[in-house]
């Protein structure tokens, strides 16, 4: 065999553990491995403008896929640009392979230009940081890295100077069996049979579930049906469960609607399904709390637990639901259900005069006008802000469509570079950017990625000339808004400009046909659309210091978002219930 530098070596290990393309920005300690993916046509070379954007693009493919995805940076300010999508694929749990190329090996130490320690720097936001000081490490080292990515869910970090890898690998590196998928985890027995007492000895249970549940869904209706509970969720279980739920109550959080939250409060028993839900002022403290989850570290750091269970939630629910009582009373049930849909009514009636006709455009209208017109498979990419709280409320989950976002990092700008990521994994496939013109303006240049690969996403810009939800928390504050207003082109001009489709909505009327001509078109496009920068929301139970911050700070304006669809899924969930 041929020998290899360590370079190809280490775009070889990527291969066959499954990596398909490596999303970065070219540099000079990073020219060897450049070279060697070149050279492999197994490995994709995915040439971002900005490292944050590999790293989110990485993230959000790895999300979606399931698969081990990887992203690089050159030494120095290079690899650092990756931090901030690193930290969020490590707390979205996506397997991601980040090398950090580094300085000459001999100048580590010394203050060499663009010197940095990305072995430290990095641990934070990883399962595993480690540094190749010499070529015998590899392939060793990058296995191991791989290992803790997949085994572990998250990001690992391989620092590599690029003069050791442009040098001669000591070794073939040979056939090696890795890890590409995680098992899925049972509870002990004891753990099973105190998790079954307890849900035969409480009257009212409540399920609160949450990312964990996915590929659970009908175990969690299985086991809702058997105890009678409503079924409530964070955001990132909304899409994993709010589908097909005859018992859903809505969401809680911060972004929340619906009766969840009462049913979290009013039960006997909650049970936490999957989820590190992390505003722990919406759950209760006076409640019997059991918590299910895969990740051990995970378990009571949120709220006090009656049972910790270690496993994930579909083996978890097959295990205890044969065990468990079935209950006849679905009073509790029936009471929530009806709660959640009178909530639901009152939210919607405030946007539903003359919506349609409403200049600036309401951006409730535009959600709800994207959920009608987009795929039943489409993959959403959600910017953080007031785009979240849209996505939350209008975006109608399916069982097939995907909806990816920043949600618990909240970093802005992630929504365009996950797209991004998403639309490689499956170019027919429709991929849709919801950004806010802040979160896209921050990294706009990778606009410009799009059009280099001709990647058809579609960007629903929501241009509302301001950061939003930063304004909505100085007004919780009774603070006046002060440095959140954004001077903007008129983006689709600057997507013209750029070679891509582009168009420009100011009224209601005319937004309809731009969707559907933005969907239409076979490459990128951009639809700017002008929405009403008073449109904000507010959680579902707030203080009444939050409510004398907005008095400080505003004399009117609208509190309450819609909830698009879900309000049809409520009232049909109210004619299904069995009657006397």
């Amino acid at each position: 065999m041929a020998k290899q530098t360590v370079a190809e070596q280490f775009v070889d290990v990527l291969v066959r553990a499954g990596v398909q393309r490596l999303y970065g920005v070219v540099g000079d300690s990073l020219n060897p491995v450049v070279d060697a993916v070149r050279r492999n046509p197994s490995l994709e070379w995915v040439h971002v403008r900005h490292e944050e954007t590999a790293a989110f693009a990485a993230g959000a493919e790895a999300q979606l896929t399931g698969r081990l995805a990887a992203c690089a940076g050159s030494c120095g300010p290079g690899n650092l640009h990756l931090i901030n999508g690193l930290y969020d694929a490590h707390r979205s749990m996506a397997p991601v392979i980040a090398l950090a190329s580094h300085i000459p090996s001999s100048e580590i130490g010394t203050g060499y230009f663009q010197e940095t320690h990305p072995d430290q720097l990095f641990r934070e936001c990883s399962h595993y940081s480690e540094l190749i000081s010499n070529a015998g490490q590899m392939p060793r080292v990058l296995r191991i890295a791989i290992q803790h990515a997949v085994g572990q869910g998250g990001v690992s970090v391989v620092a590599l100077p690029g003069d050791i890898a442009a040098q001669t690998a000591p070794r073939s590196e040979a056939e090696h069996a890795m890890v590409s998928r995680r098992p899925q985890v049972r509870p002990g027995d004891a753990e099973i049979d105190d998790l079954a007492a307890m849900v035969d000895a409480a009257r009212r249970v409540t399920l609160f579930c949450g990312s964990g549940t996915a590929g659970a869904h009908d175990e969690v209706m299985a086991f809702a049906e058997r105890v009678k509970a409503p079924v409530g969720h964070a955001l990132r279980g909304k899409e994993w469960i709010q589908y097909d739920n005859p018992y859903d109550v809505g969401m809680s959080g911060l972004l929340g609607y619906g009766a969840a939250y009462e049913a979290m409060h009013e039960c006997d028993l909650l049970i936490l399904l999957g989820t590190d839900f992390p505003y722990n002022r919406f759950l209760p403290d006076d409640v019997r709390i059991v918590q299910v989850d895969v990740r051990p570290e995970r378990l009571g750091r949120r709220s006090r637990l009656d049972l910790a269970v270690w496993g994930d939630v579909g083996e978890t629910l097959r295990s205890v639901t044969p065990k468990v009582r079935p209950k006849e009373d679905r009073r509790f049930l029936d009471r929530m259900l009806k709660k959640h849909s009178e909530a639901l009514d009152g939210v919607v009636r405030a946007y539903t005069r003359k919506v349609d006709k409403h200049v600036p455009i309401h951006p409730e209208y535009v959600a709800a006008v994207l959920d009608d017109l987009a795929a039943d498979d489409a993959v959403f990419t959600v910017d953080t802000g007031m785009c979240n709280v849209w996505a939350a409320r209008y975006l109608t989950p399916n069982g097939k469509r995907r909806v990816i976002g920043s949600f618990s990092h909240g970093s802005m700008a992630n929504a365009l570079p996950q797209a991004i990521g998403a639309q490689l994994t499956d170019r027919r496939r429709q991929v849709v950017s919801m950004s806010g013109d802040g979160g896209f303006s921050m990294l706009m240049g990778d606009f410009l990625t799009l059009v280099q690969y001709d990647l058809p996403v579609k960007v629903v810009l929501f241009n509302n000339s301001s950061l939003g939800m930063v304004e909505l928390e100085m007004m919780v504050e009774g603070l006046p808004a002060y440095g959140t207003t954004n001077h903007n082109p008129d983006f689709a001009a600057v997507a013209r400009a750029a070679g891509a489709f582009g168009v420009r909505v100011e009224k209601p009327k005319e937004l309809s046909g731009a969707l559907k001509d933005a969907f239409r078109h076979k490459g990128p496009a951009l639809v700017d659309v002008v929405t009403d920068p008073h449109a904000l929301s507010i959680p579902p139970k707030i203080t009444g210091e939050q409510i004398g911050g907005f008095a400080l700070s505003m004399g009117r304006t609208v509190l309450d978002g819609g909830v698009g669809k879900m309000v049809q899924l409520a009232r049909a969930n109210l004619r299904n219930m069995p009657r006397p």
